[in-house]
């Protein structure tokens, strides 16, 4: 058996690329542990300041493995709950570490981003997608409701209303709606993505780490603060990043007029 997860670290980028081509990556319990284990990893290695999360082959991912609840199926209601509730708490550590780590978090989005697929891209900090991309949240379709932070994400992102939409009908929708409703930040002729998402996360990688890590913490945290607990953070982390030599190598750029060249320290 292959690996369910590809991990490749070079030039400060780690890729996880989900390798089920042949079941469009849909998710294994192997390749769930194996997720894991990768963002629990790069979390603490200093060497990394961006990662990636893509799909092998065609698709990005077509959410969790059918198939295999075939078997789930002959068993007594009872037994059902029980096995899918203990499966689904095993992804919240995930979800959690990919929330909580303070580095950027890019879904390269190829083909079908559908169930869990669109939670797991939803999760990320930003999503580079494919023009002939097309996304669904599926879960209606075998009657049963979102997981992997799903239903957290997409009100937050396209309001309630569009939320149940979403959910409740299951439809299909493609790239470009997709960036309308603010799903994706860029859309990319399907050529170019491989090429686009280096740049992208070349980018992010050579910029100040610690920084941007502690953006994303702000942003997520105005979710849930008050005006006066956001702003409290904001000026705790303007104080901390002034700590760093990146925020001296700016201050120091900037009054040079030149590009600063971030270490990310």
């Amino acid at each position: 058996m292959s690996d369910h997860l590809l991990v490749k670290k070079e030039g400060g980028i780690a890729t996880l690329t989900m390798n089920r081509p042949e079941s469009r990556n849909a998710l294994s319990i192997d390749m769930r542990q194996k997720l894991f284990d990768a963002v629990v990893d790069i979390e603490t290695d200093d060497s990394i300041r961006c990662v990636v999360i893509n799909g092998a082959g065609d698709h990005f991912m077509a959410g969790g493995d059918v198939i295999s609840f075939g078997e789930i199926a002959k068993q007594s209601p009872d037994e059902r709950a029980k096995n899918f509730e203990n499966r689904i708490h095993g992804l919240h550590p995930t979800m959690f570490t990919m929330r909580r780590m303070q580095k950027p978090i890019i879904a390269s989005v190829r083909g079908a981003a559908a169930g869990f697929g669109l939670s797991l891209a939803m999760a990320c900090d930003m999503v580079i997608a494919a023009e002939s991309s097309f996304y669904t949240l599926a879960y209606i379709g075998i009657a049963t409701t979102p997981d992997g932070s799903g239903t957290y994400s997409l009100p937050r992102m396209v309001g309630l209303k569009k939320a149940m939409e979403i959910a409740m009908l299951g439809d299909r929708f493609d790239a470009q709606e997709a960036h309308r409703l603010g799903l994706i930040n860029y859309v990319v002729p399907d050529a170019d993505l491989e090429a686009e998402t280096v740049k992208l996360a070349t980018r992010l990688a050579n910029g100040p780490t610690v920084a941007i890590g502690r953006t994303k913490k702000l942003m997520h945290a105005s979710l849930t603060n008050s005006m006066e607990e956001q702003l409290a953070m904001e000026a705790e982390s303007f104080a901390a990043c002034s700590r760093t030599d990146d925020w001296v190598e700016g201050i120091t750029a900037f009054g040079e007029k030149r590009k600063p060249v971030f270490k990310g320290k």
